[in-house]
């Protein structure tokens, strides 16, 4: 609807929540969306190749505004580096853009630039996050936000992926963030982390994740809570915090306690055995109950043992097609899972493709 995507824009675009009031319905839109287009918004678009009937499938509304500045901000596009069909991705993405004043477009710009001066890095970001980039307000806290996190020797790349992925992060007050970063250093430093380390800790955090910020306190205290009491000690918990990153602060007691419950009988672990399977492979604790017990069904079906999978638990990771496309494609090679490390099954796309084009070459030598 036309409100929420005018709560996007820029200061000089708010003029626009104003032209429907907080009760209105569609009907309300439909009307204000059938305006006469701005011929010369549409020519311009039109002059860089833009999609213009996608957007006025889409978002209709842009083309009936009064003032935008197409050439304008194809212009400062450019001079970041972005060639012809960049500019057109971006504004086709995010025709928004259009609507905002070159001057504040500008601020932005410098601002952004202040945390990654390299201009094809920068304009990566911006094609992948156009909308954050056209967000142009709350610079105050921005600037304030990007002076504190740099002040924490994260790193600039760190804090540029903050302000494409998790912009709400850069855009509160500054003082939520000291508040979770405390929280964060104190979970880090009870779970026996030291101070020497502590940066280190934060930039693995939100380079992993980036939405770290955003999780509140008591979150990871109920999780590692729960954790704790199922008897993970303080370096485990480490492990285990580090290795799920910002996930520990989105899992619930009982889902946590559901999965461990189901791998605890389906493997007839003890208790030592269940935490190393957990600490060994973490994703089965921020893992649907039901995805759980299908990729372990899916494992059983094509003969492998729960001891295997014990062995090897980071299978539980992947998904049940690719489980299983993997499984399927080691046969071809006359390897059979039943029988051997379900390892080989491991890894990204590009490592486990590796392991297939070694085992395939080692047939053809034995052929």
């Amino acid at each position: 609807m036309l409100r929420v995507a005018a709560a996007s824009l820029c200061s000089s675009c708010q003029r626009l929540r104003l032209l429907l009031p907080p009760t209105a319905s569609a009907s309300t839109v439909i009307y204000s969306t059938s305006r006469p287009e701005n011929r010369h918004t549409v020519d311009s678009l039109g002059a860089l190749s833009v999609d213009v009937r996608k957007i006025r499938e889409s978002k209709g509304w842009i083309l009936s505004e009064s003032s935008a500045f197409v050439a304008e901000t194809a212009d400062l596009l450019r001079d970041m580096g972005a060639d012809t069909p960049a500019v057109v991705r971006i504004l086709e993405a995010h025709p928004e853009a259009v609507l905002c004043r070159p001057e504040e477009i500008s601020v932005q710009r410098d601002l952004w630039e202040s945390v990654c001066p390299d201009k094809l890095e920068l304009l990566r970001i911006v094609e992948k996050f156009p909308a954050t980039f056209f967000t142009l307000t709350h610079h105050g806290n921005q600037r304030a936000n990007i002076l504190y996190l740099q002040s924490l020797w994260l790193g600039d790349r760190i804090i540029g992926e903050l302000m494409g992925s998790a912009p709400q992060s850069l855009s509160r007050p500054v003082e939520r963030n000291k508040e979770a970063i405390h929280a964060l250093r104190e979970t880090y430093l009870d779970l026996g982390g030291d101070e020497v380390n502590l940066h280190l800790w934060l930039r693995t955090l939100f380079g992993q994740n980036p939405g770290v910020l955003l999780q509140p306190a008591e979150a990871w205290r109920d999780g590692l809570g729960f954790l704790r009491q199922r008897g993970f000690t303080a370096p485990e918990l480490l492990s285990l915090a580090s290795n799920l990153r910002a996930s520990v602060a989105e899992l619930k007691p009982h889902d946590m306690q559901q999965a461990l419950a189901f791998v605890e009988e389906a493997f007839a672990c003890t208790q030592d055995e269940l935490k190393r399977v957990a600490i060994r492979c973490p994703a089965i604790l921020r893992c649907s109950f039901p995805a759980l017990v299908g990729r372990f069904q899916a494992l059983s079906d094509a003969g492998v043992s729960a001891e295997q999978v014990k062995e090897s638990p980071g299978v539980l990771e992947l998904p049940t097609h690719i489980l299983l496309h993997r499984v399927q494609k080691m046969a071809a090679c006359d390897y059979d899972v039943r029988f051997g490390s379900l390892d080989v099954l491991l890894g990204t796309r590009e490592d486990f493709e590796m392991k297939y084009w070694k085992l395939q070459l080692r047939q053809q030598r034995l052929l």
